[in-house]
């Protein structure tokens, strides 16, 4: 009976999970090993009047046969990651003030936060190209970093604040009991409580960016093409649809191979202390 219940429970999940996640992943893959068809997507796998069908390499060999892709995927990550840094150092402060704030002005200050979500994302980042353009600031790698903050730092305040809210006061008054500065006291307790926090944020802000294209496309000059706005062209202007898998693929390996190795130094430097 009770495995019965486990079953029951566990079904509708798993489920969901195969057919919308593990299906189409595994789609995707096989879309990366095919022709391109004669008129866009893919070609038949059945062979018709001589035509490429069937399974093919050859997608992987131009990916690593041209440099330019290397170049976009370094970019792309080094816009990722500068996003990333900057909400870090934008949240920290504010999640700081929302968790040290009184119940009644938490609360509103966390609606502020989520405030920006009641709005269209399009409509948000439109009003980014109003702003901007009569600085002449826009279609430019600035304009793309300010419209990747801005859209990104709310996942990055609201972990920080989640965390921070638990610290224990009692903490830093035993520390400053003890002599410790303010300086002190935030390097040696607060900061270190709250690497669960920067570290969540991060993933929540990091991995969004990498496959971001509308604010490229919107806010970017001609040279701030990412990853992500490759993989639209490829899909919906080039309809290269093996190649456009392909790069999904190339993308998705990247981001859990740092995962990977994110988690790795962080189990090291755990055993190490």
């Amino acid at each position: 009976m009770t495995k019965l219940v486990k079953w029951l429970v566990s079904l509708p999940p798993t489920l969901f999970l195969l057919v919308f996640f593990v299906a189409p992943s595994l789609i995707v893959v096989l879309a990366s090993f095919r022709y391109p068809g004669e008129f866009g997507g893919l070609a038949s796998l059945l062979p018709l009047f001589g035509a490429d069908s069937g399974l093919t390499l050859e997608t992987y060999r131009f990916f690593f046969s041209d440099f330019v892709y290397f170049e976009i995927f370094l970019k792309s990550f080094g816009v990722a990651a500068l996003t990333t840094l900057i909400c870090i150092v934008m949240a920290y402060p504010l999640a700081w003030l929302i968790a040290r704030s009184s119940k009644k002005r938490r609360d509103l200050l966390v609606l502020l936060v989520i405030l920006p979500f009641a709005s269209n994302f399009l409509i948000r980042v439109y009003a980014w190209i109003i702003i901007l353009g009569p600085f002449n600031l826009l279609y430019s790698s600035f304009a793309v970093i300010v419209g990747m903050v801005y859209v990104h730092l709310p996942f990055m305040v609201l972990p920080l604040y989640t965390n921070l809210e638990k610290h224990d006061p009692a903490l830093l008054e035993a520390a400053q009991d003890l002599g410790a500065n303010a300086w002190t006291r935030f390097w040696k307790i607060t900061f270190p409580l709250s690497l669960p926090g920067i570290f969540s944020g991060s993933v929540l802000v990091f991995i969004p960016v990498l496959g971001m294209f509308a604010i490229p496309e919107l806010l970017g000059g001609t040279g701030d093409i990412l990853i992500g706005n490759l993989i639209k062209e490829q899909f919906l202007d080039n309809r290269d649809w093996p190649l456009g898998a392909m790069l999904a693929i190339m993308l998705t390996v990247a981001v859990l191979a740092l995962a990977g190795l994110s988690a790795w130094a962080g189990r090291s430097k755990g055993r190490m202390a």
